[in-house]
Parts: C-alpha cells; structure tokens; sequence
C-alpha cells in the first residue's frame, strides 16, 4: 500500500491534528470526553492513533473545538475516512502487531537492537519458523503459518527497488550462538544474514561477548522514523500480551542516545560481518 494512504499512519496524523486541536482550545481530555459522554481512554486512544477513528468522531470533536474552517473539517473527515481502509496484513486475519506493521510499512528507517534473535526482516523462512514455534509453544500449526507468511511479506520493504527501507541492526553475540532449529539452519540464517548486510541500505552490526556490560541489556527495541517531518519517530517494545509505543520527544531521545552507545560498543561493520561469517563455517562442522 502506498505511503500516502497507509491508515496506521493516517490515523496517527490525524489523532495528532485532533490532539493540536484540544490544545489549541486549552482542554482537556477529561473536559471533552465530558462534553461527548465518552469515556476518557477513549479520547487518548483516538490521538495517539492507537483506534480507529470514525467521521462522526471527527465532526463531534470538531464541533466541540468549535473549529469553523470547513476546509480544514473536510480535510480532518478524508482522513479519518482513508485511516479505516485495510492494509496488506489485514488479508491476514488478527495479527497482534498491526500496529507495529502499519509503522513500519510506511517508516524510512530503522534502527534495531535485539540481545536473543535475528531481527524479523532478517530472517530466513525456516528460521522464522523455528523461531516463532519455540517462543509460541501453544500456538497452532496455522497460526504459525501465518505469522511466518507475515514476515516474509514485511520483508519487501527491504528489497524494494523503489523504496528501501534503511535498516540499522545491532545485534548481540547471543543471538548469533543460540542454536534456532538446528546448527544447519542456523548456518544457512548466518550466510543469509551476511548476504543482506552487504546490501547498501542495510547495516548489522555485533557486540561480542568480551564487551560485557552495555546499554542494551534492558532489553529488544526498535527506533522507527518517518519520511514525513509531520510524523514524529517512535519506540516500539515489544511485550508478550500487549506493545509500547513511546512518541514522546524526551523518552525518543533517550532511546536514540542508548542506541548511539550499542553502535559505538559493537564492532565495526566489516567485524561483526568477519564474525557472522566465521560462526556460520562453525556451523558448518
């Protein structure tokens, strides 16, 4: 789906447009959900993006913010119109991550750090496979499936002639030794994983063992920015029941400071690619 109409981004734009509007009109958001009769979370969930939006939303928190331009009324319900059509994971059922997908359809870049695995649009089929069994061991054979299909359509974004998506990856040394399926799969991942690196958009990078303490030992989080100045960066965490987002400038910062750290820590692109290469012959034995 083209970027102008991905309706998670949509709907971000527009619950940040309708979130500029209160502000503008010195409310809050208990205030309107007061004057609507809607629950509080309600008006949260519609700016932060995180539901979707209707156009009758739009015309009830427009005619509370008493905005007058119809231009601008006009403007805000096409959006909330495009923000309910689907995206290509839709055809997929309920997919958790939907967000998550939607962001990443439409993100220019992205910066990874995960500590136990090959990041998603890094994955070869059989390790996905592998990956996603053990992690979701009550999960069905068809559910699996189709999270596996989920990511492999993901990574098209990378192999996009016209719009590649520029991924940073730093990965620790554990997430290339931790057998997945089994060590000739896990041969196969690495090769794989050396071939995309060399790929002029992407760029891995690894912390061995010997460096010990780092920055990254809180956990996996990826950093997604956006094509559009509009549209702020954003954290993503994620959990085993539900996601974080965090949109904020200060808690971005923070995050992009830690990520700064991970890539000054980690060895240099032609190291960690010596060193992806040199575990995979390992395998290989």
């Amino acid at each position: 789906m083209a970027s102008n109409v991905n309706p998670t981004v949509r709907r971000r734009r527009l619950g940040q447009e309708l979130r500029r509007l209160r502000e503008l009109k010195g409310m809050t958001a208990e205030e309107v959900a007061e004057r609507l009769l809607v629950s509080q979370s309600k008006i949260s969930r519609l700016e932060n993006g995180r539901r979707s939006i209707s156009q009758r939303d739009v015309r009830d928190l427009c005619g509370v913010y008493e905005v007058e331009d119809h231009r601008i009324v006009d403007s805000l319900m096409q959006m909330a119109k495009d923000s309910r059509q689907q995206g290509w994971w839709h055809s997929f059922g309920d997919i958790p991550y939907s967000v998550y997908i939607g962001l990443e359809t439409d993100a220019a870049s992205l910066r990874v750090y995960d500590p136990q695995a090959v990041p998603g649009l890094l994955q070869t089929r059989a390790y996905a496979e592998a990956l996603i069994t053990g992690a979701l061991p009550e999960t069905t054979p068809t559910d699996i499936e189709k999270r596996v299909q989920v990511r492999m359509r993901r990574q098209d974004r990378i192999a996009s002639p016209e719009n590649p998506l520029r991924l940073w990856t730093v990965l620790d040394e554990s997430a290339l030794r931790r057998v997945v399926g089994s060590r000739h799969l896990m041969r196969d991942q690495l090769e794989h994983l050396v071939e995309q690196s060399q790929l002029p958009h992407v760029t891995v990078q690894v912390i061995p063992f010997e460096m010990g303490a780092h920055p990254g030992l809180n956990g996996q989080y990826a950093i997604l920015e956006f094509p559009d100045a509009a549209d702020s960066s954003v954290v993503y965490i994620e959990g085993v029941t539900s996601d974080l987002y965090l949109e904020k400038a200060n808690d971005v910062q923070q995050y992009s400071v830690m990520y700064e750290h991970l890539r000054a820590q980690a060895l240099n692109v032609e190291q960690s690619r010596q060193l992806i290469a040199d575990i995979a012959k390992e395998y290989a034995r």
